[in-house]
């Protein structure tokens, strides 16, 4: 006889309190608790977050969820989150490889402990890679290098060959790997206890890839001896000016007060032509200065008269969701977006409805009363039968000052933003994007990053071409239209899935970005414009900053953001998930915690409808 649902439910609550006891037990903390949901696997605090059984689970289901419960506890026992983060590298993919590999040590002492968990890690790690790898992989730029990395590594140390849908995916880069070092694990190993030896042999191995490991931005040094260059030769200027050796056409004698401030005049007139000449002193000019030097050019007209080069724009693309991705894909990737939001629907939506509730309230139409002509008012005619000379019963609607509206979300779509803050910021999107077009404000959503890691294309015109120096921009840009303001989200829902799409993300130029999003916004009719950037930091591009000065992205970005604050219609708003963005926007807020994401945008929009526009 087959068990009743109440058994069921027995049955799963024993399995609960044994995967608790035992997550427990392994983390070394008693008083950790667990949850059951849609989402997860996450951990906050002393809290783990695991997603439910189904309601008729399979042997195999039971052993993937004791997998995602046994990373979780292993990872709280064994990993120290300060002595990580001490190495971790800037570049984004060196970044993932980091943490892909931490994640390998960790769970790799689990499995040498217990031969048990060894099997639910494998099972956990299989379910993870069919569930994005679903369409057949034919290439290596199918799968993600730290992916196949992590995989590669499981092997060596284990000792035992991969299989199923882990063979297959490291299978892409066994070769292009073992070209650069037979030995790529062999060190891993015999550290694997020790936590900090671990990254550093982490960190030789990003450099025999010839990944960039560094861990500081590139060019924050170089921007320091600038600064501290420009100091003295500002203080030498100085001394020169003040004290130092006496113009030839005064030494003769004294001049009157008169023909004293002359010369100062003409002095200030040919100090200020020399620096107009001067190559260096156009390179030390701060953004608001080189912008008050060129009043009638703008960085996102000309970005060249503002030192921003681009060496071939021939390999760049402007590309909706649906020409990157079939119709069944991005199926399959909604359903995917879809899960997550089950578990974010209900506190996310609990702050969308109040901001729909503000935008309704300013679109909320009065009525002025007992006025000589208009409407007649319902509920004055018992005045219209007693007393019909009075002409003051009448109203009339009075006009709402709410102005059409249009709003932008440009979304980081770089490789650091992989995981829960790209999710999270694909479900957000789709939330407010609903919850704005029932209140009349149109939403675009544009997504931003690189057709390829370390150049593509444009770096082999330019290696071709005989390398020559300060190339400019050295990469080729994937801007993404998601949704464009005029479509119904109901026609363009699937598209957002795309986000979830292992693979797409890489790096970020966000000056570009930025520009092409203003560009579509001052194209709209409407009579506010509202641009969100939602990053998780500066931009990188390693092959334009490999062969270009530090700050050459950096300065750029400052100088599009400068030029749409103060001199356009456009009002811009940036939210950053884990690095300070208020260093480059006027109108931001930072976020430690992707899962904060929703309530900063409802903030920040509520702030801006609680403003007058931006005239």
């Amino acid at each position: 006889m087959a068990p009743t649902t109440n058994q069921n439910n027995k049955a799963k609550e024993k399995f609960r309190e044994a995967l608790k006891g035992c997550a427990r037990a392994v983390s070394g903390n008693d008083e950790l608790q667990m949850t059951f949901g849609q989402d997860g696997p996450t951990m906050t605090g002393d809290t783990v977050l695991l997603p439910d059984l189904p309601l008729k689970p399979t042997p195999r289901d039971v052993q993937v969820l004791r997998g995602m419960a046994d990373s979780l506890s292993l990872k709280a026992s064994c990993h120290n989150t300060s002595a990580h983060q001490k190495r971790v590298p800037y570049d984004a993919e060196a970044r993932m490889i980091y943490d892909a590999m931490e994640e390998v040590r960790y769970e790799m002492i689990g499995s040498q402990r217990m031969a048990g968990m060894e099997e639910n890690l494998w099972a956990r790690q299989q379910s993870d890679l069919k569930t994005r790898y679903v369409n057949p992989i034919f290439s290596s730029d199918d799968v993600t290098l730290h992916t196949a990395l992590s995989l590669l590594a499981r092997e060596a140390m284990q000792g035992k060959p991969l299989n199923g849908k882990a063979a297959e995916v490291a299978n892409h880069w066994r070769d292009d790997l073992t070209k650069k070092s037979d030995n790529l694990f062999s060190s891993l190993l015999d550290v694997i206890h020790d936590q900090d030896a671990y990254a550093s042999e982490v960190i030789n191995l990003l450099e025999t890839l010839n990944i960039d490991a560094g861990t500081e931005e590139p060019g924050s040094n170089e921007g320091e001896s600038e600064s501290e260059a420009l100091s003295e030769d500002s203080s030498d200027m100085l001394e020169d000016q003040d004290g130092g050796i006496p113009d030839e056409d005064n030494s003769e004698g004294e001049a009157d007060p008169s023909d004293d401030s002359e010369g100062d005049d003409r002095e200030d007139t040919e100090f200020s032509d020399q620096s107009i000449g001067d190559g260096e002193a156009d390179q030390q000019t701060s953004p608001a200065q080189e912008q008050a030097a060129l009043p009638n050019f703008s960085v996102l007209e000309v970005p060249e008269a503002f030192g921003y080069k681009i060496y071939t724009k021939r390999f760049d693309e402007v590309i909706t969701a649906e020409d990157l991705a079939q119709s069944s894909e991005l199926e399959r990737l909604r359903s995917l977006l879809d899960r997550q939001l089950e578990s974010l629907n209900r506190a996310v939506s609990r702050l969308a409805n109040k901001l729909q509730r503000k935008l309704l309230a300013q679109q909320n139409r009065a009525w002025e009363f007992d006025l000589e002509e208009g409407v007649l008012d319902a509920a004055r005619l018992s005045r219209v039968v007693t007393d019909p000379f009075s002409s003051l019963s009448f109203r009339q609607e009075s006009d709402t000052e709410f102005r059409d509206t249009v709003v932008t979300l440009l979304i980081d779509n770089s490789g650091s933003m992989r995981g829960r803050p790209i999710m999270i910021a694909a479900s957000c999107a789709d939330i407010f994007a609903r919850t704005l077009e029932r209140c009349g404000v149109k939403v675009e959503i544009l997504g931003f990053t690189t057709k390829a890691w370390k150049g593509g294309e444009a770096r082999g015109a330019w290696e071709e071409a005989g390398k020559p120096g300060q190339p400019g921009r050295l990469n080729d840009i994937r801007h993404i239209v998601y949704k464009t303001a005029d479509s119904p989200w109901r026609r363009v829902r699937n598209n957002l899935g795309l986000m979830m799409r292992e693979g797409l993300l890489k790096e970020n130029i966000d000056g570009e970005a930025l520009t092409w999003a203003h560009k579509r916004l001052l194209a709209r009719p409407e009579q506010r414009r509202i641009l969100m950037v939602i990053s998780d930091g500066a931009p990188v591009d390693d092959s334009t900053l490999s062969v270009n000065p530090g700050n050459f992205l950096e300065q750029h970005l400052r100088n599009v953001i400068t030029e749409i604050e103060e001199r356009s219609k456009v009002e811009l708003i940036a939210i950053g998930i884990g690095h300070d963005v208020t260093r480059y926007y006027k109108r931001a807020v930072t976020i430690t915690d992707a899962e904060d994401l929703a309530g900063a945008m409802i903030d920040k929009l509520t702030e801006l409808f609680d403003e007058n526009p931006k005239k």
